[in-house]
């Protein structure tokens, strides 16, 4: 099998490029200029028509959505254990999980950051706030999972839900009240930014902020 990643450091491919480092697969990694339009090049909206980052190419088929490429990968390689097995009662909560966050942190997300492009200019502060709320209701759920003493999201193992659900902790780190600011999620990201795949991610995608001291 082979697999090349079409990323952009710190977009919504870094917890696909995480993922791929923590299974220790051979894989290419694609570079993406987003800030050269290089999303919008006819070879690129080829393998994403959407004109986004992730693309993830399986055997020359290419394939985009993070939570999707997270869950698709844990498939291939179920050794590693980042998704619980089918039929069992964690794989239910794990579907659950993965489904949650995708559908209720990045669509918020995509408002705090592109309020004042993707809307009328003058609406931009109004759309930023429902998007805080949102963002934020959603740290208040994760960190009550957390009230048992449970390591990670599901319990006691990593899965592909913490990898996308710290990537986007990491997007809230310029905002008001980020991610750390809930006592359980603090000692969370702490975790998961000690993980020396989450070091290599960052050295090999050139991020130096929201590392641990």
């Amino acid at each position: 099998m082979t697999y090349t990643l079409f990323y952009a450091p710190g977009t919504a491919s870094l917890c696909v490029h995480w993922m791929l480092i923590e299974l220790g697969v051979d894989f290419r990694a694609e570079a993406v200029d987003l800030e050269g339009g290089a999303q919008k090049s006819a070879d690129y909206l080829r393998l994403n028509p959407q004109g986004r980052v992730p693309t993830l190419a399986i055997d020359g088929e290419a394939y985009g959505e993070s939570a999707a490429l997270l869950m698709l990968l844990s498939e291939r390689h179920p050794e590693h254990g980042f998704a619980p097995a089918p039929g069992s009662t964690d794989r239910a909560r794990w579907l659950e999980l993965m489904v949650y966050l995708a559908n209720n942190l990045s669509p918020p997300f995509r408002d705090w950051f592109y309020a004042g492009k993707d809307g009328a200019p003058e609406g931009a502060a109004h759309v930023q706030a429902l998007a805080k709320a949102k963002v934020e209701a959603v740290w208040t759920r994760l960190d009550e999972l957390l009230t048992d003493g449970r390591p990670y999201l599901l319990g006691e193992k990593v899965t592909t839900a913490d990898f996308l659900a710290t990537m986007l902790m990491r997007w809230s780190r310029n905002m008001e009240r980020p991610a750390t600011s809930w006592p359980r999620l603090a000692g969370y990201v702490q975790r998961m930014r000690a993980r020396p795949a989450f070091l290599e991610l960052c050295r090999r995608e050139g991020l130096t902020e929201w590392l641990n001291p």
